[in-house]
């Protein structure tokens, strides 16, 4: 069997920058972080275990007792932080400079006299941080949630991690159910995103199957596993090693290998390593080591 991975997968460097930030850190128990700091269950137990506190994104109403907050790389809405600094807080900001890309781009275009459209997900916290500075919006998840609008001017941003074929179909129908508004879209998906499936797409047709790692409510590897399926791909989700079995593997001659963004180097490597011993026989006596 042989492992083959796109030319561009795995971990972001707004994953790569929030990870180096929060590793600086001197006294981890005294800082909270607002969330998850990444979709990443790997990379949470890691930051429990040297003594970081952590709230769950929907447990976020509270003030955390700790003297500093940390801004994870979702990023929180401005009334947020008023919230936090009101609260003496001290905050540490690890918020992708893409994501604030987005929260710009909206306020600027409500500031200008537009009614917002965000296309993603409702409940992801990326979206939850952008819409609770706005006064008037929408969130769009898949196209059949267009409509038309009662506003003359529409001014269109995206979750980072929406699929570009998503958006520009939801841009489309946005364009078609709404000829009298004027609309104004603003392409605020990210790069490595976009990187990370265009590299996946190209890979896809050279494979029987695909594993996919990253962190059960990653947004981005949800997108990577839906691309992989919609290419009629057999797919495998797992966020390590461990996850894997052999006999998922025995009737495959190649298989493909891609990560979400927050996935870390180590355990994208640890999964190819795993899968090249069951393509040579020596995955029993490593599994007994595991165990």
């Amino acid at each position: 069997m042989q492992v083959l991975r796109p030319t561009t997968t795995g971990m972001c460097f707004g994953v790569r920058d929030a990870l180096k930030k929060i590793d600086s850190l001197a006294q981890p128990n005294a800082v909270t972080i607002h969330g998850q700091l990444v979709h990443n269950e790997t990379v949470l137990v890691q930051l429990g275990a040297r003594g970081f506190r952590m709230v769950g994104e929907s447990d976020r109403a509270s003030v955390p007792a700790t003297p500093t907050v940390l801004i994870t790389a979702h990023g929180i809405s401005d009334k947020e932080r008023r919230r936090l600094r009101s609260a003496g807080k001290e905050l540490i900001d690890t918020t992708c400079p893409l994501v604030t890309r987005v929260h710009q781009a909206a306020q600027s275009l409500e500031r200008d006299g537009y009614f917002v459209l965000v296309v993603g997900r409702p409940n992801h916290v990326e979206v939850r941080g952008i819409v609770e500075d706005l006064a008037e919006f929408e969130v769009i998840e898949h196209e059949e949630a267009v409509r038309s609008y009662p506003f003359p001017r529409i001014g269109v941003v995206c979750q980072t991690t929406t699929a570009p074929a998503m958006v520009a179909a939801i841009r489309l129908t946005i364009v078609f159910r709404n000829p009298h508004a004027e609309i104004r879209f603003q392409d605020t998906t990210c790069a490595p995103t976009r990187e990370n499936q265009q590299s996946l797409d190209e890979l896809l047709p050279n494979v029987d199957a695909m594993v996919v790692v990253g962190g059960h409510n990653s947004n981005n590897t949800r997108e990577l596993i839906v691309r992989c399926e919609s290419a009629g791909k057999p797919t495998i989700h797992v966020q390590d090693a461990h996850g894997l079995r052999p006999e998922w593997f025995a009737s495959y001659e190649r298989v493909g290998l891609a990560a979400g963004t927050s996935t870390l180097d180590a355990t994208l490597d640890e999964v190819q390593e795993r899968l090249e011993q069951f393509a040579n026989g020596t995955q029993t006596n490593t599994l007994m080591r595991d165990a």
